[in-house]
Formats: structure tokens, sequence, C-alpha cells
């Protein structure tokens, strides 16, 4: 059981999120830095789909009224556990009693917490994940309170073994700002002078951003002037509006748009993207598709590494 004593400003329960459900017209939702959650599973021998808290926008508290790994990762924060610093993507026993604080979020966007077996909420459409627009999953479909109480699925699971930890080289480089991307469904809309654009100059992801998607700040594409129908969208996909300004989908974003796509963030650097900050840079490299899934390949190896380093603690 965990208690949370203190709510920061954003916190949600998430998994990997609903991957069958775009035809209700559902978003597939889930945790925004799917790898730094995966990742905090596979520290503590979870599965990697298994629902963790998502933490943003300022500091903490929650207390652990029962013995439970724990173990975080994405954002760089200063935390502790009972007075104890706690390492990113490094496993920690909490005891009976103790408390996780987080004093500051120092660079990135989303923390993930992720507890031994992780977090227990009903399971809907396939998943754990909190969808606040649609205000259903998670706990009552919202945030979380001062005072609200969630279980762990198995709290006794990776309590044997502490400092299980994952090697640098093995996260992706967040503060280097560079996203890969692909052409998208519209390529053909934009000339390379619009590519040059997007590919050459630096953007910034403006403060009018959420999990719905990021629109960017920066030099504006030519306007195009034909008129699409509402087609699928995606995590990722970058939509171009009347304003020339860039917008990225992210884990919320509707399962239909109209705006022209004129590329598609490389899966694997979609956590890159989802960690810039308000006003913080971003800047464009055209890849081709093969090299996107060579990335995504070494992402999931990456992950199989970390989940073999801690299956002596199941």
């Amino acid at each position: 059981m965990i208690t949370i004593t203190r709510a920061p400003p954003y916190l949600t329960v998430q998994d990997c999120g609903r991957k069958h459900a775009r035809a209700s017209g559902v978003p597939p939702g889930g945790a925004m830095d799917t790898f730094a959650l995966q990742a905090a599973n596979a520290i503590l021998g979870n599965d990697a789909d298994a629902a963790a808290l998502e933490w943003a926008l300022g500091g903490g508290k929650i207390v652990f009224e029962d013995d439970c790994g724990c173990a975080i990762a994405g954002a760089s924060v200063r935390a502790n556990v009972g007075g104890r610093p706690i390492a990113p993507c490094t496993s920690t026993i909490a005891r009976k009693g103790e408390e996780f604080a987080v004093e500051q979020i120092e660079s990135g966007r989303f923390l993930y917490l992720a507890v031994s077996g992780g977090i227990d909420v009903p399971v809907l459409l396939g998943s754990r994940s909190t969808y606040l627009p649609g205000r259903f999953g998670g706990l009552g479909g919202r945030t979380l309170k001062t005072g609200d109480t969630l279980k762990s699925a198995d709290a006794s699971r990776a309590l044997s073994v502490a400092g299980t930890h994952c090697a640098a080289e093995m996260i992706p480089h967040y503060d280097a700002g560079i996203v890969h991307v692909i052409p998208g469904p519209q390529e053909d809309l934009f000339d390379d002078d619009a590519w040059g654009i997007l590919c050459e100059s630096e953007y910034r992801v403006s403060t009018a951003s959420d999990r719905t998607g990021y629109r960017l700040e920066g030099p504006a594409l030519p306007k195009m002037s034909a008129a699409l129908p509402s087609e699928a969208g995606c995590p990722g996909a970058i939509q171009i509006p009347g304003d020339g300004l860039p917008i990225v989908l992210m884990a919320d974003a509707p399962t239909i748009g109209g705006y022209p796509k004129m590329a598609v963030v490389a899966e694997a650097d979609l956590p890159i993207l989802a960690q810039r900050r308000p006003g913080e840079p971003i800047r464009f490299e055209r890849t081709s598709v093969d090299h996107s899934r060579r990335a995504l390949r070494r992402r999931q190896a990456d992950l199989q590494s970390i989940a073999r380093l801690a299956r002596p603690a199941r």
C-alpha cells in the first residue's frame, strides 16, 4: 500500500497504454516516456508494462505502508527514501513507514516511480493508464491527490536485493535535444526548402504543450493550400497547421486529424522529445525508416539487458 502524503502538481498512474482501442476512437495514451517506465520496471524485475507513477511539475511525498522495492527513471531529480538519496535507474528497498520524497525536478519533464509488482488499479480497455481528457483509467480517471492510497500488485517482489543498476550508456541522450524524423504521409506536399527549415532550424517547446501535443516555436514552414480530409494519426506525427509552426502529437493525441503530416518522430527518440520542457530547444534530423527501426531495436535490446541484470532479484 502507498499513501500520497503531499501530491505534486501532476501525478497519475500510467503503463504502456491502450494498444488496441484506436478503432473505438481511444488514443494509446500511457507513459509519455515509455523507455523510462519500462527501464524502471525492468530494474525491479516487473513486467515491462506494469503500471507506475508518472510524476511532473514539482516535488511531493509518498509513504510506503509495507516493505517495497522501488526505482525511478526519466527526469533527473533530487529524491530520497527514508532520508537516503535514491539514485536514478537503481533498485532501492523502501521499508514499512518510510517516505519517498522528491525535493526538486532538476532536468527533464516526467519522472517515473515503479514499485515491486506494479501499481494495482483496474484494467480498462487493456490498460491501467490514466486518460485525463476522457476521465477514465488509473484512479478514477484523475490526477492523484494528497491522501489517496494505491495498492501494489505484489509488494513482496524485488525485496531480496537492492542496487540493481542501469548503465548510463543504455539511457537515451535526453540532454542532446536531437530528435530523428522520418518522412510522413504528406511529405510530397513540402519541398526541399521546407525540409531545410525543419531540419536546419532550432525550435523550442511552447508553453502551450501537454500530453496531447507539443507545439513548437521557431521558423514557420511555408503555407500549403491543399485541403485534406481527416485521417489516422499517431504519437510522433509532426503536423503542420495553417500558421506553419509544427505540432508534434504525443501520447494522448486524438486518433484522427486533418493537418498535413510532414514527418514522424522516430519511435526510439520520442522519449527525448517527451522530456523537453517548455522553452527548451529541439533540433530535428532526417533519417530513414531502416535507421529508425535499428535504433528502436537497440532500445529494446537495452531493456532486455536491464531485465537480465535484475533477474536474480526475482
